[in-house]
């Protein structure tokens, strides 16, 4: 049985405080991302998920829409919790989701700590030795505790970017009640799990992406066969990567592009999970 734990709320200038002790490296920190975060008007809390032994410290933004929001879980890049994931967490509750991004490596750091403690040279290495299991089992904690609060809706989605699309993708195939799984850049799981997945997978690719582009086919002809809905775009001139790089200030126009075209098209698939 899993335990939810709110450890604190972060609103204003108190998020940039707290920011300031993550310690995060030169290599991941991104200070664009952590101002944009510090300027959102919504209101954002870290929690710990608690559920057996495992503690999944997570940051969740709240949308100022009116009424009940379907979830949305964010699962990040092999680079772990880093400022851009907490940027894009705050996006998609401005897109009227409510927003919840586990950090993975919660206890796989020195002393127990989290992607913020782990050399972030060593972080890469780490996120790949992390048991399937144990990140599916962090994942439905994150979403039962997204289920539990009352501005949702009850639908529970899920979006990965990379490594994390991924992870979203094989989600789908482990959790029957999903609403739909946003898959940025990320491969498809083995055709042999792809009948258990129930809802709808988005697909957004970058046409600039060879190694995942082609893994795209063989993904499109298992899910069809199966009777899966797989709706697919590939955005031309973008690189792997582009919802973060399209965000960055000296992003390139086909990033910048792209990004702003994934956008729309996720505010336009938010209407079926109200």
């Amino acid at each position: 049985m899993q335990t939810f734990t709110r450890r604190r709320f972060i609103e204003g200038s108190a998020l940039g405080a707290a920011a300031a002790g993550l310690g995060v490296s030169s290599l991941c920190a991104q200070d664009w991302a952590r101002q944009a975060v510090e300027k959102s008007p919504r209101k954002r809390e870290w929690v710990t998920v608690k559920h057996g032994n495992r503690a999944v410290e997570s940051f969740v933004v709240h949308p100022q829409s009116p009424g009940k929001a379907p979830a949305m879980v964010v699962i990040h890049e092999i680079f772990g919790m880093t400022d851009w994931v907490e940027n894009v967490t705050d996006e998609f509750a401005e897109a009227g989701f409510l927003a919840i991004a586990p950090d993975l490596l919660s206890g796989m750091g020195p002393n127990g700590g989290r992607t913020k403690d782990i050399p972030a040279g060593e972080v890469g290495q780490v996120i790949r030795n992390l048991p399937p299991d144990q990140i599916t089992a962090d994942l439905n904690a994150v979403a039962d505790y997204c289920k539990s609060l009352p501005g949702c809706n009850g639908k529970v989605c899920v979006v990965g970017f990379s490594w994390g699309g991924s992870q979203a993708f094989r989600f789908a195939t482990n959790r029957r009640d999903l609403a739909g799984a946003f898959v940025f850049y990320g491969s498809g799981p083995e055709a042999s799990a792809i009948p258990n997945i129930q809802a709808p997978v988005f697909g957004f690719y970058a046409g600039n992406d060879a190694r995942i582009n082609a893994t795209i086919p063989q993904t499109q002809e298992a899910m069809k066969a199966a009777g899966k809905t797989y709706e697919v775009v590939t955005y031309e001139g973008a690189v792997h990567g582009f919802m973060r790089a399209g965000a960055q200030p000296d992003a390139t126009e086909a990033n910048r592009k792209a990004r702003a075209a994934a956008w729309a098209r996720i505010k336009e698939l938010r209407s079926r999970f109200s």
